[in-house]
């Protein structure tokens, strides 16, 4: 009997093991979320800070020309490039940092870039237009609901956008506030567009790629292998024709709210298509997380 015990442990101990080898072989998993038009509703953070940079005049008007002149450049590369990869409007415009994160610094300027209500209606005053204000992000509620479900599965969750580095800083904390408010606690990767800076202020040019098209497919591959991930059993989230690679380079893509080009894509590949609204009732975020785990069922009935 004693020798049956030694010999079951040791199976036991082996099991174990080799459930453990098998965990590290296939890597984790982690849910990539595109920001503007997935994760919240458009126009987009860039768009909103762009009015309210205009409305404080602190957009030089050389810099349109700088604007075009550089649109001319990436032309050749097609509508796409000089929408997300010029940023030549933001020459000498003063870096936002993490002084314009906090709460108390966070504008009222949201949505469509205008004033919230019981706002002055007066012109903002020079200080103001100095100390520029982050726009204040507002998830789809289903959107929210999503992530939250990863968390609890024990997921990486990755903002993935190409929108200003600041900007998706800002969004992460946003959404980590909106899950610990949920009793989540979970750190958000935010992988953005970065630009250089010079004497406090930007120079207009991006560092590296601008974080659209297949730049967000690449970066997510970086992470894969930094941090050891599967993207096979990831999950991707995008509204757009420019997500389509990085919706292609992961296992379990979704087209949130999907562009008429990306909507054809998704129902040629056969990716689920999600509608994601703002406000949204108990009975529709039960039903959020019932379709989550029913996908999730049927991908491990066909694994």
């Amino acid at each position: 009997m004693k020798e049956m015990r030694e010999v079951n442990e040791v199976k036991e101990v082996k099991e174990v093991k080799e459930v453990k080898e098998v965990e590290e072989k296939s890597g984790g998993v982690a849910a990539f979320f595109d920001l503007d038009g997935t994760l919240l509703a458009l126009p987009s953070l860039e768009r909103r800070l762009f009015r309210t940079l205009r409305y404080r005049r602190e957009i030089r008007a050389k810099n349109y020309f700088a604007w075009l002149k550089e649109a001319l450049r990436l032309m050749p590369r097609g509508i796409s490039a000089i929408l997300q990869a010029n940023k030549m409007y933001l020459r000498g415009v003063q870096i936002l940092g993490e002084q314009g994160e906090g709460e108390g610094e966070i504008s009222s300027w949201h949505k469509d870039g205008h004033q919230a209500e019981g706002q002055a209606s007066a012109l903002p005053s020079k200080r103001a237009r100095r100390n520029s204000r982050l726009p204040v992000p507002a998830f789809f509620a289903q959107a929210i609901e999503a992530v939250a479900w990863h968390a609890k599965q024990g997921h990486e969750v990755v903002m993935i956008s190409g929108t200003l580095e600041p900007l998706a800083r800002v969004a992460a904390r946003a959404l980590e506030k909106e899950l610990a408010a949920r009793g989540i606690t979970t750190t958000i990767c935010g992988i953005a567009t970065r630009l250089e800076e010079k004497d406090g202020k930007w120079t207009g040019k991006v560092l590296g790629e601008a974080m659209f098209g297949e730049a967000k497919a690449l970066a997510a591959k970086r992470l894969a292998e930094e941090m050891r991930l599967d993207l096979g059993r990831c999950y991707g989230y995008g509204d757009s024709l420019n997500d389509r690679w990085l919706m292609g380079a992961v296992g379990r893509p979704a087209a949130v709210n999907p562009s008429k080009d990306l909507a054809g894509i998704a129902r040629t590949q056969g990716w689920p298509v999600l509608i994601w609204e703002g406000k949204k009732s108990l009975t529709q975020r039960r039903r959020v997380h019932r379709e989550l785990e029913k996908k999730e069922e049927q991908r491990r009935a066909i694994a």
